[in-house]
C-alpha cells in the first residue's frame, strides 16, 4: 500500500533522499509538467519528433473527465490535433482567480510561460463546461437555466482572456464552453449574454 504525500509537511524524496517540505505549488508543477510531457492523448500515443518542437497552442480545461472524450474531438477538429499543450485545473477560467487556492492560478501561469518558451505556442484556448464542480463552490444556488450558468462562465471566461492579453500580448485567446451534450461554444472576449 502506498503512502500518501504530504503536502507542506517535511518529507523524504525517494529519488534523491533530499529532506524538506514539499508545497502544493510543487505538487502542482510536478503533476502538470507531466501532463505536458505525456501530452494530451494517451490512448493513441504518437513517437516525439525531434524536429517538431513547437505546438501550436495551450490548452487548459478543467479536470472533469466526463469532458476529456469530447475536448480532444473538438481540439482535434479545430485542427490542433496532437498540437497542444494540456493543462488541467479544477474549474479552468475559475482557476486563475486562484481558486481553490492560489497555488493552482500560480501553477497556470508557469505552465503558460513553459509552453511559449518551450513550444513556441501561438495561442491560449480555455474550455470551460457546464455542470462544473468548481463553479458549484463559488456559486452555491443552483442555476436556474443554462443560460444564467453559462454567463457566470463568461464572466470568468473574459477575466481570463483580460488575464492573459495583459502579461501576453502577443498570444491570440480563444474561449469556450462546452455542454453535457458534447456541443461546445465560442465565447466572444467581452461578450455579455
Amino acid at each position: 500500500m502506498t503512502k500518501p504525500i504530504p503536502i507542506d509537511r517535511d518529507v523524504e524524496c525517494s529519488c534523491c533522499r533530499h529532506t524538506g517540505t514539499i508545497s502544493r505549488r510543487f505538487f502542482l508543477q510536478g503533476i502538470l509538467t507531466t501532463g505536458l510531457i505525456y501530452g494530451a492523448n494517451l490512448s493513441h500515443p504518437q513517437p516525439a519528433l525531434a524536429n517538431e518542437h513547437r505546438a501550436k497552442a495551450l490548452v487548459l480545461t478543467c479536470i472533469d473527465f466526463r469532458f476529456v472524450g469530447f475536448e480532444q474531438s473538438f481540439l482535434s477538429r479545430q485542427g490542433l490535433d496532437q498540437a497542444y499543450d494540456w493543462v488541467a485545473l479544477a474549474g479552468a477560467s475559475l482557476a486563475l482567480t486562484g481558486f481553490p487556492h492560489p497555488a493552482e492560478a500560480e501553477a497556470f501561469w508557469d505552465q503558460l510561460a513553459l509552453s511559449k518558451q518551450l513550444h513556441d505556442i501561438g495561442k491560449v484556448v480555455i474550455l470551460d463546461h457546464q455542470d462544473c464542480g468548481a463553479y458549484a463552490s463559488v456559486h452555491k444556488q443552483p442555476f436556474p437555466d443554462l443560460t444564467s450558468e453559462q454567463n457566470l462562465h463568461t464572466q470568468y471566461l473574459n477575466r481570463a482572456y483580460k488575464q492573459i492579453q495583459q502579461r501576453y500580448p502577443d498570444l491570440d485567446v480563444e474561449l469556450y464552453f462546452a455542454h453535457l451534450t458534447g456541443e461546445v461554444n465560442l465565447v466572444s472576449p467581452y461578450q455579455s449574454m
